[in-house]
This record gives structure tokens, C-alpha cells and sequence, in this order.
């Protein structure tokens, strides 16, 4: 499900709906942490506990999935939605399957090149819309979510 009549706010007019999403980024990141790993600790007895040996594969095949799904469900983590905040498009949209993925893909690779990650880090906290490495390229950003009306 798209939204197609909304679109980003602007910074300049709308700072509200990019007030403190770094360090709530930060938090979320945390309780998704929290989360991975102890879905990951469940997992282990059902690999006759081999999956101890491998568990840092065990928590990046993990964390991909869990970020992939919960993002495509709900264009937020779970750790996303307890900070109160979202992906969207470079259109305003939430959130497709391909686009998770494709954000969560670039989330790994900077995991896995740290230069890439402090990079993306800085970019956060100078750049108006906080917006991260990864969300430059693909033109997606995190914002505060919209009250209910």
C-alpha cells in the first residue's frame, strides 16, 4: 500500500519532522540490536547448538531478515516504530519489499566497510534532512511519523 498524496516535508518549513531522528535512529538501532540477538539466541537450539559457532553469521542473516521484513510491513524496524519514526520514498511513499531490501542491503555493506559507515553517520547529523549514506542513494529519508488524525 502506497501513499500517494503525500509528499516529503521540507526541512525549512516542516523542521519538526526531522527534529532528533539521529539520535533516534541511534536508539532504534539499539532495540533492533536487542531484538535480533535475541531471536538469534532462540534460534540456536533448534541448529543442536552448531549456530554457537557461527553466530555472528547467525545475527547478520538474522538482523537482514528481520530489518527486510519489518521495514516492508511497516516502512519501520520495530525499534523504528517504539522512536516514533519512518522510512519514506523520495516521493513521500512508504516502503516497498524491493526498496527494504535494497535500503537494508546498503545498511550491510556499510556494516561491512566502517569507513562507509562513519561516512554515513556524518552525513546524518550535517545534512538537513538527517539523512544517511544510504538513503542519499536511493533518495529515502527517516522522518518523525505524522500524528493520527
Amino acid at each position: 500500500m502506497t501513499d500517494t498524496n503525500w509528499h516529503l516535508p521540507n526541512p525549512d518549513t516542516q523542521p519538526e519532522f526531522y527534529a532528533d531522528v539521529p539520535v533516534k535512529r541511534l536508539v532504534a538501532f539499539v532495540v533492533d540490536m536487542i531484538v535480533i540477538i535475541g531471536l538469534s539466541l532462540v534460534i540456536v537450539p533448534f541448529t543442536a547448538f552448531t549456530g554457537l559457532f557461527f553466530f555472528p553469521l547467525l545475527v547478520a542473516a538474522v538482523g537482514f531478515s528481520y530489518r527486510v521484513v519489518t521495514i516492508a510491513n511497516g516502512s519501520a524496524t520495530w525499534g523504528m516504530r517504539l522512536t516514533a519514526i519512518e522510512f519514506r520514498d523520495a516521493g513521500g511513499a512508504r516502503f516497498d519489499l524491493t526498496l527494504a531490501f535494497l535500503h537494508t542491503l546498503g545498511l550491510t555493506v556499510s556494516f561491512a566497510l566502517p569507513l562507509l559507515q562513519v561516512i554515513s553517520i556524518v552525513m546524518m547529523l550535517t545534512n538537513e534532512r538527517a539523512q544517511g549514506l544510504t538513503d542519499r542513494v536511493l533518495g529515502t529519508v527517516a522522518i518523525n511519523r505524522r500524528a493520527a488524525m
